[in-house]
């Protein structure tokens, strides 16, 4: 059985600020085998199997908690986060600046003493599909599993060390920020307090590509679940989000997330700009 949360005795509730009231996509059961069809960049959206529903949930503002947040409790956190690329939509500058910084910052929060960025993916709700890019994941889901987060590893480092690195804790986070230069008022990001997941609220999805297939999670609802996002984010803000961790002493190991529909925001909002790169943190 997954392990996501620590006993609900040694919880922390986090005081609640402002809120909105918004549907996100959760699956409603399990009574069809979820399953993710993606076609390549540029050529199609995704397709789906499962028993999908809207949800409407509460989803808290949690700027005035900002410091009270924990990657090994919540599975996310925002931090300051000053960068010096000057263009997202260059993949070169992306991969020679953004992933160095990228590796600094994991660096910085978690005490890994090493990471690995490799994978980033440019979200725009603005003609996305036909510029080449992809639009914004509007369902309750987490990157990694309980088997794909070590597999990804074997995949990536060399076998000798990729077992010695798989016998010690290492961990996956993405970091996603805002790429626009003014706030974002479009299609934020919203999180599950990992405190408040039980095991059966990850439910393993496929992911059919055209040359491989991996998993997912994806979310079964559930209303206990407590929802939070950081309004108006800026540029020079960005979120670590935990989603897979192999030590299991108790720490959260995944997390939930969605983008979600914000009520507040403006009639007319300027669409939805984010990058959010992935990375293994090793530790010794």
């Amino acid at each position: 059985m997954v392990d996501v949360r620590i006993a609900e005795s040694a919880a922390v509730r986090l005081p609640l600020a402002g809120w909105v009231d918004a549907p996100v996509n959760y699956l409603a059961d399990l009574s069809i085998k979820p399953v993710t069809y993606n076609p390549p960049h540029g050529t199609g959206l995704p397709r789906r199997d499962g028993n999908y529903r809207d949800f409407t949930v509460r989803i808290h503002d949690a700027r005035p908690i900002t410091r009270d947040l924990s990657l090994d409790r919540q599975a996310f956190i925002l931090t300051r986060h000053d960068t010096h690329v000057r263009d997202f939509y260059d993949e070169e500058e992306v991969r020679t600046k953004y992933h160095a910084e990228v590796e600094a910052l994991i660096k910085r929060e978690t005490g890994a003493s090493k990471v690995v960025v490799f994978d980033h993916t440019v979200r725009t709700a603005d003609r996305a599909v036909e510029r080449g890019l992809r639009t914004p994941v509007r369902s309750v889901h987490n990157d990694y599993t309980e088997k794909s987060g070590p597999q990804r590893v074997r995949d990536l480092l060399p076998p000798e060390e990729a077992g010695r690195r798989l016998k010690k804790r290492f961990a996956e986070y993405n970091v996603w920020r805002n790429i626009d230069h003014e706030p974002i008022e479009m299609a934020p990001l919203g999180f599950v307090d990992s405190e408040s997941i039980a095991p059966r609220d990850l439910a393993v999805c496929d992911l059919v590509y055209a040359d491989r297939t991996g998993e997912i999670y994806q979310g079964v609802y559930n209303a206990d679940h407590r929802w939070f996002y950081f309004p108006k984010m800026t540029r020079d803000e960005a979120i670590l989000i935990k989603c897979y961790d192999s030590l299991k002493d108790g720490r959260a190991r995944f997390s939930l997330h969605s983008a979600f529909d914000d009520p507040t925001s403006p009639a007319n909002p300027r669409p939805r700009q984010s990058i959010e790169a992935r990375a293994f943190a090793f530790f010794d």
